[in-house]
């Protein structure tokens, strides 16, 4: 069958790296706002101004790095930015241990990560093209989505136990030492990674090589509309989490643990989705399961502007996010597959770290913006907004089917 077929031993440990980093990241998920909340004694202010400013800066500092790594062999770079992660994210607890640490160097470390995020999503992006031909693509992203998905759907309740007994900053250890079992798992890829092209490009960080990758997204009839939806959606999903959140754990009376209970449930669908995924696109084509799914996807956000109290409230909640997340299952590996199809392998960095700066830099921006909205109305109300916004955005899909740009395949490495 399709979706079981062999990728090859060098997909194998990019598969494995991938799943380890991913766990710990659930694991030591909401971490940062728990340890403001309970060791720092943060108020609400201070945890959303956490959330956003890492986003928000993190893409920032991010600008540079796509054209940069543009011309440099992409897995030195991922082992960099797992290493650039665990040394920063490790400063936590040893600065916990001492009785040092502080805010600001939560929001710094936030800033460290987030920023390092885009940077290996970029590379990683491109080292897949380079490891797995076109036509295995989405079959990957298959995995690579159905391990994100049961990670999710176990991480935040073992990382809660853990939090319990040990408290938050045990969770960070944990993730720092995922992305340096990450870092050892990319380097046990082997062979000789091919040198990128020359373009007669500098090498050299400018923010000017980023706009090159903006460019291209948005002059590329196929990958402009997907753009604009997938950032618009990702947005507003994101930027009612909290709010969510406030209502569902103080108007409404629910316990934490219901409110893990409600998000970890659904992450099955996003499980069985992205298993369907390649078998979708075998039966129906790419467009019409990525037309399809994204459209599904936009329906459910506004049954959550309606949840209620009880047993009532909390089945609602999950069946909302099932059918969400089920549905995001099935478009995510398809999308990201089209996307590194259209792109072309020396574009491939500087694209994804635009597409990624411009995705945390909209929810850092809108999480902030439906903040206020809440607070001048009321969480419901914000929701309820972001539901009917978030209905719109099928507009924004590609109505026809693109043919891939041509370009010759890409160097394979050896398995040595």
């Amino acid at each position: 069958m399709a979706g079981r077929r062999s990728l090859g031993r060098q997909f194998g440990w990019l598969w494995a790296a991938y799943t380890v980093s991913t766990l710990g990241t659930w694991l030591a998920f909401d971490a940062f706002p728990l340890i403001a909340i309970l060791v720092l004694h943060a108020g609400t202010t201070a945890v959303s101004a956490l959330a956003a400013a890492g986003l928000a800066v993190g893409a920032v500092v991010a600008v540079p790095l796509g054209p940069w790594m543009e011309f440099r062999r992409k897995r030195p770079v991922m082992v960099a930015m797992d290493l650039l992660r665990f040394a920063a994210l490790l400063t936590i607890p040893a600065a916990f241990v001492f009785g040092r640490l502080s805010f600001t160097q939560l929001l710094v470390v936030s800033v460290v990560v987030g920023a390092a995020d885009i940077a290996f999503t970029a590379a990683s992006g491109a080292c897949l093209k380079a490891l797995v031909r076109r036509e295995d693509l989405v079959v990957a992203g298959g995995r690579f989505e159905s391990t994100t998905w049961t990670a999710a759907m176990l991480g935040p309740p073992l990382g809660g136990a853990a939090i319990g007994v040990f408290g938050p900053v045990l969770t960070v250890t944990a993730d720092a030492v995922s992305y340096l079992l990450s870092a050892l798992g990319i380097r046990a890829i082997g062979g000789r990674e091919p040198d990128p092209a020359p373009t007669g490009a500098p090498p050299r960080l400018r923010v000017g090589g980023l706009l090159e990758g903006w460019r291209y997204i948005l002059t590329d009839s196929a990958l402009r509309p997907l753009f604009l939806n997938t950032v618009l959606v990702s947005g507003l999903i994101m930027a009612t989490s909290p709010l969510l959140a406030v209502l569902m754990l103080g108007r409404l009376g629910f316990a934490p643990w219901q409110y893990g209970l409600a998000f970890a449930v659904p992450c099955v669908g996003g499980l069985l989705g992205s298993r369907l995924s390649s078998r979708l696109v075998t039966r129906f084509g790419r467009h019409r399961v990525l037309l399809t799914t994204g459209v599904l996807r936009a329906v459910w956000s506004l049954g959550l502007a309606f949840v209620g109290p009880g047993t009532a409230g909390l089945v609602l909640v999950m069946v909302v996010e099932f059918g969400l997340i089920t549905c995001m299952g099935v478009f995510s590996p398809v999308f990201a597959a089209y996307r590194l199809d259209r792109t072309p392998a020396d574009r491939v960095a500087r694209t994804l770290s635009a597409w990624s700066v411009t995705s945390k830099a909209t929810i850092a921006a809108l999480t902030a913006l439906w903040g206020l909205l809440a607070g001048a109305t009321s969480p419901r109300t914000a929701i309820t907004i972001a539901g009917l916004l978030i209905l719109a955005t099928p507009l924004l899909l590609p109505r026809h089917d693109h043919a891939p740009q041509p370009e010759p395949e890409p160097a394979r490495t050896s398995s040595v």
